[in-house]
């Protein structure tokens, strides 16, 4: 079923060329892209907490063809910093990874400092984007955050898409809230409440080991979820970073404004003394692994050992099945892509969510309000099934009589 949304035919072309990974680790399940030529120390891209692996589709294609390696991963299910430090440990271990660059935002830049502070020797670099250094705030303004493991899952998708800014957008800010409104759908319970319970768990950064001069901050100028304040805060702990600020970008700058993004990536880890491969780009390798000739001549399968991860690990990722070639690569205009009036959202071959009205998911949301409307949830079938019974038991005693 395809509804008023589509997804974008750049979007369209990445899920078909680059496989979607998932290996499951200990108790966790990760979902990652992994391309570019194997050989580089990879950037790794961590998501906020509205986002997906899916959201840096752009500076994936962009970067693998100049030569660097790009991994965008999910925020597993994990339950509170420390967990996350050693699940990410894990996953590098599993995939073969040891020295890192790491780009977060939101939520994600916040991960990648902690990271950095408690595995220092792993941690090469930093790009913090629209990003904060404690959750503090985030603490004082979800009361409800120890019920949160139970609150329904579309309480919870409106409250995250509460901190999206509501107004007029310009087309290409507009597309990139679409694009992220639909990986929320895609979410389950369970992963927003893992990603609101990082948030509202109250932490701070410590002093990094990690030098100034490879720390660049990535912000927007004009609006987004993390308020001036706590990037003024970012801003003063990390005096000696590069700082690459673009005038407008709203709260995902990296689908927005790629170019820009894209630019200020590949001269950070220039900066950093990554050097690209380009010479090992040769197009797009069925197994996804960038065109790197080293990996993919070599690689064969056996019928009795499974294939291993692109990444080195002894565990076998599946991959999602090829979509086809994309109609057009143009973006909708804001005309053609009225959120408001959204019913639902095309996410991948065959699949399809249902949106429910924005204006809706983005009103205010009160203790009160989450407790009424649990309440709701939870009394109102029991009232239907006492109902029923009750007339039942009413008919069948008329009949008697």
């Amino acid at each position: 079923m395809k509804g008023v949304f589509s997804a974008p035919g750049d979007f369209v072309h990445f899920k078909s060329q680059v496989p979607l990974h998932k290996i499951p680790i200990g108790t966790k399940q990760w979902r990652y892209y992994d391309f570019g030529p194997k050989v580089v120390p990879p950037l790794i891209c961590l998501p906020g907490t509205a986002g997906t692996a899916e959201v840096y589709y752009k500076q994936i294609m962009a970067l693998s063809m100049k030569g660097y390696r790009v991994i965008s991963v999910d925020i597993p299910r994990v339950w509170n910093h420390h967990e996350w430090i050693q699940a990410f440990e894990k996953f590098l271990d599993a995939i073969d990874v040891h020295h890192i660059h790491l780009y977060g935002t939101s939520l994600g830049g916040f991960l990648a400092q902690l990271f950095a502070q408690h595995r220092p020797r792993r941690v090469r670099s930093l790009v913090l984007s629209n990003t904060f250094l404690d959750t503090h705030s985030f603490a004082a303004a979800m009361p409800w955050a120890p019920i949160v493991s139970w609150t329904p899952s579309f309480l919870l998708k409106r409250y995250v898409l509460t901190g999206i800014h509501d107004g007029p957008h310009e087309p290409f800010i507009a597309d990139s809230v679409d694009f992220v409104v639909c990986q929320v759908e895609t979410l389950s319970r369970e992963d927003l409440a893992s990603r609101l319970t990082l948030t509202a768990d109250a932490a701070s950064v410590g002093n990094l080991l990690l030098s100034d001069s490879h720390i660049t901050i990535m912000d927007t100028n004009d609006y987004c979820a993390t308020s001036q304040q706590l990037k003024d805060q970012l801003s003063e702990r990390y005096s000696g970073a590069r700082q690459a600020y673009m005038k407008t970008g709203g709260d995902f700058p990296f689908l927005s404004r790629p170019d820009e993004v894209n630019l200020h990536l590949q001269l950070h880890l220039r900066r950093v003394g990554v050097e690209a491969r380009p010479d090992l780009v040769r197009g797009i390798s069925r197994d996804g692994s960038g065109g790197d000739p080293s990996e993919s001549n070599d690689r064969k399968e056996d019928s009795d050992n499974p294939p291993q991860d692109d990444g080195g690990s002894f565990e076998s990722p599946s991959t999602e099945s090829q979509l086809p070639a994309p109609e057009s690569s143009e973006p909708h205009s804001l005309n053609e892509l009225p959120l408001s009036t959204a019913k639902c959202c095309f996410a991948g071959q065959g699949d399809a969510v249902i949106l429910l009205p924005f204006p809706l998911l983005r009103e205010q949301i009160t203790v009160s309000e989450i407790l009424l409307q649990l309440t709701l949830v939870t009394l109102v079938p029991l009232l239907v099934g006492w109902l029923y019974i009750t007339s039942k038991h009413c008919w069948k005693s008329k009949q008697l009589m």
